[in-house]
């Protein structure tokens, strides 16, 4: 057995060669592409020593040697970032050539000594093997560790750049308001002086140009209050006022309003709260919110028909309300994404004129803090129906933030 010994060791040089070439040339380990011949060569040559003096009888074994080159071999194939299949392959390569190289000695040997001979090198291989998967485990564990280190570092950094941005948005949105409320005043002031004078010609055209100023600023007006609604809800800063609230009070408030613009383009409103509840604990300003939204949507998006709010009540403490409209409809692949911010869809893909895309969003995060849920039924062309169902008692969480009354 000392002859294979000395056989292995001579041939070291060979086997070494050999097994880089076929490393190389193998299409299943693609990760030694780009390294160079010492990288992929790695300790080889001292695994094969170790196994040389495993062999010999003289010698005695040298398993430690190979446990310790095995482990830095999974720790650089992990830095090499090899994967666990390439690994495999490797030591399958490995054990092919060095069988092939001792194959002329193995002959001139008894039965006995070769299969000694072979037990003792695929039992080094296989030791070498696990021992090597051990480390590159562990790397890749303590990698993932550092991973999630870093992520975590990441996210808290993120997290604290989106609360600024937040906090700097609603400062500026809040900055805006102030001259915009100004502008808004004084147009309509103008606007109002100039028709109690109807006998005052209008040559320059100025009222026009006023109302046109009239109508941008309340509708970037409008943008503004959307944009901090949502900012307040991201931040967390969304605050709750628990009262009893008479539903079909509110409903009526909210079409009284909402009922001229209805007019305007000819379409009939339908209310339906016979079966509403007479009272819910709620906060109602968000409740009204959420109509407003939802019946200002379908009417921007409804030429011609009608506008059907209905409310009842359902099994276990729960209510609905739900808007169905005769307009544009919604697409399919439209659906999964009206409730997104400052996404807006249309049967013809252009977005309305009148429309800051974050109406929807807002009444969806409405519903989530009211506790509620909201679905939609639309096909294109024939018209869309938003349906809220809420508890007719909102519970106290520590997910929501809320203030009583007063």
């Amino acid at each position: 057995m000392n002859d294979f010994s000395e056989l292995l060791a001579q041939k070291t040089d060979t086997i070494v060669a050999q097994w880089v070439e076929a490393a190389r040339q193998d299409q299943k380990i693609e990760s030694n592409e780009q390294l160079p011949y010492l990288a992929i060569r790695n300790s080889l040559p001292r695994l094969l020593e170790a196994m040389a003096t495993t062999l010999s009888e003289s010698q005695g074994d040298d398993v430690q040697s190979i446990v310790h080159t095995s482990l830095e071999h999974g720790v650089l194939r992990a830095e090499q970032g090899y994967e666990p299949t390439e690994i495999a392959r490797e030591y399958h390569l490995l054990r092919q050539i060095i069988f092939s190289v001792l194959e002329t000695g193995l002959l001139q040997v008894s039965t006995a000594e070769v299969i000694r001979a072979f037990r003792l090198i695929d039992a080094m291989l296989d030791e070498a093997i696990a021992q090597c998967f051990k480390s590159y485990t562990e790397e890749r564990l303590r990698e993932l560790a550092q991973l999630q280190s870093q992520l975590t570092l990441n996210n808290q950094e993120l997290t604290r750049l989106v609360r600024a941005n937040q906090d700097n948005l609603a400062h500026l949105t809040h900055e805006l308001k102030t001259p915009l409320t100004s502008i808004i005043g004084y147009a309509d002031l103008f606007l109002r002086q100039q028709r109690r004078q109807p006998g005052t010609p209008d040559t320059s055209g100025s009222l026009g140009y006023v109302e046109r100023v009239l109508g941008s600023s309340r509708q970037l007006l409008r943008l503004i209050n959307d944009v901090l609604e949502i900012s307040r809800y991201e931040a967390g800063k969304m605050r709750l006022q628990l009262t009893p609230t008479d539903v079909r009070f509110l409903i009526k408030s909210v079409v009284e309003v909402l009922e001229p613009l209805a007019c305007a383009k000819e379409l009939q409103m339908v209310v339906e709260f016979s079966y509403a509840p007479d009272q819910v604990l709620t906060d109602a300003f968000r409740l009204q919110q959420i109509i407003i939204n939802l019946l200002s949507n379908a009417i921007r998006y409804t030429e011609t028909g009608s506008i059907r709010l209905k409310c009842q009540v359902l099994p276990k403490n729960q209510w609905l309300i739900s808007v169905t409209d005769t307009g544009v409809g919604i697409a399919p692949e439209d659906q999964l994404h009206v409730f997104e911010p400052f996404f807006q869809a249309s049967a013809n893909h252009r977005p309305h004129p009148d429309s800051t895309g974050l109406g929807l969003a807002i009444v969806s995060q409405l519903v989530k803090i009211l506790q509620g849920s909201i679905e939609l039924v639309s096909q294109v062309g024939v018209g869309s129906t938003f349906t809220v169902i809420l508890p007719l008692e909102l519970q106290l969480t520590e997910a929501v933030a809320i203030e009583s009354p007063g």
